[in-house]
C-alpha cells in the first residue's frame, strides 16, 4: 500500500508516494520539483534509457491517475533511482536539496518500518536482526553520507530486512536455513590476490588516486588474513561457505590493516574478485547482487563496527549475498 508524504520547498509544497521502499513521481512532479520544464525532464529520462544507465522495467510503473480535466489517464511514474539520476543533469540548487531530503525521509521510512517488527522478530530468537539494524543506523547517524552512498545504506537495509521478514510467517520450529554455496570454484591464492592489488594500485596511481604506499603489505599480515579463510580442521573448511569466505575476506582486510594503505578499497575490491571468480557476483538476471552504492556502505559499515560486532557484519552480507541469488 501507498504511503503519501508532503515535499515543502519554500511557499511550494506537493505530495510524494512511498511504495516498495522508494520515491515516485511523474516527469511533470519531478520538473516542477527542479524548477525546471516538462519536456527537459522527458528528455533526460529518455537518454538515461538509451545508454542503459538505468533499466526501465525496474525504474517505471504506469498508474491511472486523475488529470488536470478531471479524466483518468495512464502516466509514467518514476522511482527514486531515476529521480536521482534526472536531478543530477539538471543540477540546480533545487534538485541537490530534494536529493538529500529524498534520503533522509527514506532513510527515516524504512528504519522506523523495521522498527516496528522488532518485538515480533525478538519473540523468534532473532536478536541478530535487531542488532544489524542498529549498527546499520549508527553508520547512518555517525557518517556524513553522499547521496549515493546513502542509497547504498538503504539498500542494504531493504536486502537484509527483507531477507528476516519472510520468517515472520513461520513458528520458530519451521524456520528454514538460506542455501549457501559450498562448492568452490575459484580459490583465491595469496600471489594471485597480490597480482590484483598491484594492478589496481596501477590503475589508480594513473587516476592520482593512490601513493606508492597502497596496498604495500605489513609484515605478512595479508598472507596470513588468506590463509584464515581458507583454514581448514580435520579435512574439512571452518568457513564452509562461499559467501561466508568473501564476507570474512572483506571483514579483515577492512578491520585487520593488513596493508600500510588502502584497506577498505582493496578489501572491497578482493570481495568483488572473489565473488567474481565463484560466478557469484550476478543474479540470474544479470544485475550484481551487491551493487556499487551498496558496497561502499558495507564497506562503511564494517569500517564503522566494533570488534564484538563481528559475527552481525558478517552475517549480515551473508544474508545479502544468499538473499540475492
Amino acid at each position: 500500500m501507498s504511503e503519501l508524504i508532503i515535499y515543502e520547498d519554500g511557499d511550494f509544497s506537493i505530495e510524494i508516494s512511498i511504495d516498495e521502499d522508494t520515491l515516485w513521481l511523474s516527469a511533470e512532479q519531478i520538473a516542477t520539483i527542479f524548477g525546471v520544464n516538462r519536456p527537459a525532464i522527458v528528455k533526460h529520462i529518455g537518454n538515461i534509457y538509451k545508454t542503459d544507465e538505468l533499466d526501465k522495467n525496474s525504474t517505471c510503473s504506469i498508474l491511472e491517475q486523475v488529470a488536470k480535466d478531471g479524466k483518468k489517464r495512464k502516466m509514467n511514474f518514476y522511482n527514486l533511482d531515476m529521480i536521482i539520476a534526472s536531478g543530477y543533469r539538471v543540477n540546480s540548487k533545487k534538485a541537490t536539496s530534494f536529493r538529500r531530503w529524498a534520503s533522509n525521509i527514506l532513510k527515516d521510512h524504512l528504519l522506523k518500518g523495521y522498527t516496528l517488527n522488532q518485538k515480533r522478530l525478538q519473540q523468534k530468537g532473532l536478536e541478530e536482526f535487531n542488532q544489524a539494524i542498529a549498527l546499520l543506523q549508527t553508520t547512518i547517524n555517525q557518517e556524513n553520507l553522499a547521496c549515493d552512498e546513502a542509497k547504498g545504506l538503504l539498500d542494504v537495509i531493504v536486502s537484509y530486512g527483507r531477507s528476516w521478514s519472510l520468517l515472520e510467517g513461520y513458528d520458530e520450529d519451521n524456520l528454514s536455513m538460506p542455501t549457501y554455496h559450498n562448492e568452490h570454484k575459484f580459490v583465491l591464492g595469496y600471489s594471485e590476490a597480490k597480482n590484483a592489488i598491484a594492478q589496481l594500485k596501477k590503475e589508480l596511481m594513473k587516476k592520482g588516486e593512490a601513493s606508492e604506499l597502497f596496498g604495500r603489505e605489513k609484515a605478512g599480515e595479508f598472507d596470513g588474513i588468506v590463509g584464515n579463510v581458507y583454514q581448514t580442521f580435520g579435512g574439512d573448511d571452518l568457513i564452509p561457505s562461499v559467501e561466508a569466505k568473501a564476507s570474512n575476506l572483506l571483514y579483515y582486510i577492512i578491520k585487520d590493516h593488513p596493508f600500510v594503505d588502502g584497506n577498505k578499497r582493496i578489501g572491497a575490491f578482493l570481495f568483488i574478485l572473489f565473488l567474481q571468480k565463484n560466478k557469484m557476483l550476478y543474479r540470474a538476471n544479470g544485475e550484481a547482487k551487491i551493487n556499487d552504492n551498496a558496497l561502499v556502505a558495507l564497506t562503511l559499515m564494517t569500517a564503522k563496527s566494533l570488534p564484538e560486532q563481528k559475527d552481525t557484519v558478517v552475517a549480515l552480507i551473508v544474508n545479502m549475498l544468499v538473499e540475492s541469488i
